[in-house]
């Protein structure tokens, strides 16, 4: 997930990409995309773009080719429009051809061209998981207090003026992620700043943070041994002067490498995890503390192999198998009751049995056991009617029993 440093070099990226376009036209938005239309359409605007903590905002301000027009153009030079942002779990800013749209761009910002001659290019917010947001016309949430990298300062007063308060009776590392005290931390920020402070993740952040109200305020960061709170604004910046583009676990930076050497304790090996009270996994080293969870969930690390290109292909490349309407026997399996009866049927010789010819032998006894049952009864009839000197008035009374006193003669004459 994004965080602060990671909004922060956005930035940065947004504004020396823009620096030297002009943008023109409406803003598209993806079909699938959720989020709020930006009613905006001017013949030419710049954008720029500032951060504060996990949200950023993009200004389009509108502009005319003539600066000497009359002040009915002034209003209309001056037309500005605001759009926060916040990053989600997968959000970023790309630059890039316009013809050449991606799939996941949800908010497309295109460049004015002049006759044709240059390639029109296209600045696109691409959310590959969309849970990113934003709003026009937006401010900064009144729920996320000052940045950790630009508002040290109010960052570090509005947490000691409130430490005495309830939420700061709660473990450290879930305090760390609290975007109304510490706007910009996440994950692997939180798990760096606990375990290079040497501070246990699960101990209650009041008996941290209460040292710090005692010692005289000093504008200057410590760097020799700094307190919890300047390791808040000391390491998003060690990751912003590292370059690339920060925390990036799809590995889209080429120098993502500087940024894992970075890292000491998050998702590095030999060292612990747990799911925090929220199910957050805490990276951590020694002992966890005292308000650690009842029941300790430790997230199992799958790391990928690293293999060849060639390989690649080959695994990537199965063979065709052609699938035979005859079930085959495998040679290897698990071995049942069922496998061991029918190997034991061949090797004595026997057929192994199939459904088919047990069907036919059940109606090769049924057509037998019909066939017993016509005999038995024409053996009754020739019993019932023996005598011959039957009188022609009974045979003519019931000439059913006739029926079967001829049938049983031509049998008895066979």
């Amino acid at each position: 997930m994004p965080e602060g440093p990671e909004l922060y070099m956005s930035a940065q990226f947004v504004n020396q990409t823009c620096r030297n376009n002009l943008f023109s036209g409406q803003i598209l938005k993806s079909s699938v995309s959720r989020q709020p239309d930006i009613d905006w359409n001017e013949e030419a605007y710049t954008i720029s773009a500032v951060t504060r903590g996990k949200e950023l905002k993009l200004t389009l301000q509108s502009i005319t080719n003539d600066h000497k027009e009359n002040k009915k153009c002034a209003k209309k030079q001056n037309k500005t429009l605001d759009i926060v942002f916040q990053f989600g779990m997968s959000g970023k800013f790309d630059f890039y051809e316009a013809n050449e749209l991606q799939k996941h761009a949800h908010l497309n910002f295109f460049t004015k061209t002049e006759n044709n001659k240059s390639v029109q290019m296209v600045l696109s917010f691409v959310d590959y998981r969309r849970f990113g947001k934003w709003q026009p016309n937006g401010n900064w949430s009144v729920e996320r207090g000052p940045c950790v990298l630009t508002d040290y300062i109010p960052f570090r007063e509005n947490i000691l003026k409130n430490v005495e308060l309830s939420v700061f009776r709660k473990p450290i590392c879930e305090v760390l992620l609290n975007q109304k005290y510490f706007n910009g931390i996440g994950n692997y920020l939180r798990a760096e700043i606990c375990y290079r402070g040497g501070i246990p993740p699960f101990q209650d952040a009041k008996s941290v943070l209460e040292p710090l109200l005692t010692e005289t305020k000093e504008v200057k960061i410590k760097s020799e041994k700094p307190d919890i709170l300047q390791l808040c604004h000391l390491l998003p910046n060690e990751v912003i002067n590292l370059g690339g583009t920060g925390y990036d676990p799809e590995n889209r930076d080429p120098d993502y490498s500087k940024f894992t050497e970075w890292l000491q304790c998050y998702y590095k090996p030999g060292m612990k995890n747990m799911a925090d009270h929220n199910k957050r996994t805490m990276w951590y080293d020694g002992n966890p503390g005292p308000l650690k969870p009842s029941v300790e969930k430790v997230r199992k690390i799958k790391r990928k192999k690293k293999v060849s290109e060639e390989v690649e292909k080959t695994v990537l490349k199965k063979p065709k198998v052609e699938k035979n309407r005859k079930r085959q026997k495998t040679a290897v399996g698990p071995i049942t009751r069922r496998n061991v009866t029918e190997e034991e049927s061949i090797k004595k010789g026997k057929k192994k049995p199939s459904a088919a010819s047990g069907n036919a032998d059940l109606e090769k006894s049924k057509l037998e056991a019909a066939g017993k049952r016509k005999v038995t009864r024409r053996k009754q009839s020739t019993g019932s009617v023996s005598d011959t000197n039957i009188s022609d008035s009974i045979q003519s009374k019931h000439k059913k029993v006739g029926n079967t006193v001829r049938r049983s003669r031509r049998v008895n004459k066979i």
